[in-house]
């Protein structure tokens, strides 16, 4: 252990996590490599926010020096009204998930979870293409970063798997208009994702389900083609039942870390000014903060 590293001076820059809880994230284990790594008189910290505290936790930031600092569950969405700017990519959304303090005070919004999500599968997978149909499993708040990230990529057409079929219909006439690709609406139910799934190149799961704690997604994967890809955000487990009944049928898959390790890359940059690389070293760090 280092001393000098771990007594920070007046000037050290200051980001962190807002959420409720955010005991889980790996976030402050991630910055906090970088910043050692790097030699960042810097600390990233994990920022407790109980609700009804939201708004005096983001006016608060800087008072208290913060550069900045990501937002996750459950504030991505009722942040956005507190902002004095949100970027375009972030309205498309509809969630904001890295505030940046600008040098007057202000407090401007984004989101990397799309950047986050799409450099995680072109590292994670290589050989796909956005050529192909794609389905993605939910209709969430990451649902829409990940179905913004692949229809700007280009994909031909989106399939919006959800078990509450109306809620996936909100959410394709929400993207819709900004992207020439239709999106589909269908129920997560065993014979709409058969019919649905002979030609697909790729299958996201979005949802809860597989995370530790939640019961499986249960989807008959024989009925994708052998050459598809099947990713799953959820990195708690790491190998979640989705991603262990892909790989049981010899397809590609992709774990939901990386995407958390890329989304980090943006805001460290605007908050400590230097852009991170995503290695193997990292990736082996944040498991072991997961206990993997």
């Amino acid at each position: 252990m280092n001393p000098d590293f771990l007594a920070h001076s007046g000037k050290t820059l200051l980001a962190g996590v807002i959420g409720w809880p955010v005991a889980h994230s790996q976030s402050p284990r991630l910055h906090a490599y970088w910043l050692a790594e790097r030699g960042i008189d810097g600390a990233y910290l994990p920022l407790a926010v109980p609700p009804g505290g939201l708004e005096a936790a983001v006016r608060g930031l800087p008072a208290l020096g913060f550069r900045g600092a990501n937002v996750t569950i459950p504030y991505k969405e009722a942040v956005i009204p507190l902002l004095d700017r949100v970027s375009p990519v972030a309205r498309r959304i509809g969630a904001v998930n890295t505030l940046i303090v600008e040098a007057d005070g202000t407090i401007s919004g984004t989101n990397t979870d799309a950047e986050g999500f799409i450099e995680n599968l072109r590292d994670r997978a290589p050989a796909w293409r956005p050529d192909r149909p794609v389905a993605v499993l939910g209709a969430g708040g990451a649902a829409r970063a990940v179905c913004a990230a692949l229809l700007q990529a280009g994909v031909p057409e989106l399939r919006l798997f959800n078990r509450t079929l109306e809620k996936a219909e909100r959410l394709a006439q929400a993207l819709g208009p900004d992207f020439a690709a239709p999106i589909r609406a269908l129920p997560l139910a065993a014979a709409d994702w058969a019919k649905a799934a002979p030609d697909l190149g790729l299958a996201v799961n979005t949802t809860s389900l597989g995370m530790t704690g939640h019961p499986p997604l249960d989807l008959d994967l024989g009925c994708l083609p052998a050459d598809a890809v099947v990713a799953d955000i959820v990195y708690n487990p790491l190998r979640t039942p989705f991603l262990a009944a892909a790989e049981n049928r010899g397809l590609a898959t992709v774990d939901g870390l990386g995407m958390l390790l890329f989304q980090a890359r943006a805001g460290f940059a605007a908050w400590f000014g230097q852009t991170p690389e995503v290695t193997p070293d990292l990736r082996a760090f944040v498991l072991r903060g997961l206990g993997t």
